[in-house]
């Protein structure tokens, strides 16, 4: 019986009327995955750059999170045309690949995610979930239509590249990622400093100047509203790991009071 894959990111930004905003995966859990999924955003990044993460785990998110309305996105760890076609092959329909810089960076990465004679993605449809086992009729044909591919910028030589980037066929659009970006501009842990944020609204300038669509990470909640405002259309608000981080703090914060200070007891 054919099949019909989902709407990849690309087709989810094309038909949106307002950004999208998604949380970010870090733990290697399924069980987060699911969670983060049922959550009512619109798309989660299963991330292979960060977290503790290799096929057989991102397999298991990407099952977690298929019986959602939300859209996976998996960050390979590198621009590696290998990991790329893995990645694929595991049924993932978006893939977002770090730290590319320059044109011919984002040409590899088109390249490695097409089938010839667009790229050089490895044929192996018939024995994956890509095509869900040959029940996607002419997966072969028309994989293009089944895939999505955004590239993020992290330096300062990307950001001023950003527009040329975006441009390169193939890529579909680009993430902004602060925080390396202000690292590479030596304001390390500095993702909201004056010159961070303007590089950032270059890149955005760059990337919209091609009428593809730019994202953003953005934790802090008025950055978030305010790249929103700035046309970022895609942005990740918010990750696992941080939020059962923060939220652990707040109950020990609550429950666990100095012994030698009674006035502050509650029991």
């Amino acid at each position: 019986m054919p099949l019909r894959l989902s709407p990849t990111l690309r087709d989810r930004l094309a038909a949106a009327e307002r950004p999208l905003f998604g949380g970010w995966v870090c733990s290697g859990s399924p069980v987060m995955a699911e969670i983060m999924a049922g959550s009512g955003l619109d798309w989660v990044l299963i991330d292979m750059e960060h977290a503790p993460n290799g096929l057989e785990s991102t397999l298991a998110q990407l099952y977690a999170v298929s019986a959602y309305p939300v859209t996976p996105v998996v960050r390979a760890p590198a621009a590696d045309p290998v990991t790329i076609k893995q990645i694929l092959d595991l049924g993932a329909q978006t893939v977002l690949v770090p730290m590319v810089s320059t044109p011919d960076e984002a040409r590899t990465v088109a390249e490695a995610a097409q089938y010839p004679p667009a790229g050089r993605r490895g044929v192996g449809s018939a024995l994956a979930r890509s095509a869900r086992w040959n029940r996607v009729d002419g997966y072969l044909q028309n994989a293009a239509d089944h895939v999505s591919v955004f590239v993020q910028i992290e330096t300062a030589e990307g950001a001023a590249a950003a527009e040329a980037i975006a441009a390169t066929p193939g890529i579909d659009g680009v993430f902004v990622g602060p925080s390396d970006l202000a690292a590479s501009m030596g304001v390390l842990g500095q993702q909201t400093h004056p010159d961070v944020i303007a590089a950032v609204h270059r890149a955005f300038d760059g990337v919209t100047a091609t009428g593809k669509p730019v994202g953003v990470n953005a934790f802090n909640p008025q950055a978030a509203h305010a790249y929103a405002e700035a046309g970022a259309r895609f942005l990740l608000v918010g990750a696992d790991v941080a939020l059962v981080a923060r939220a652990s703090e707040a109950l020990a914060t609550t429950f666990i009071h100095d012994r030698d200070d009674p006035t502050r007891a509650s029991y």
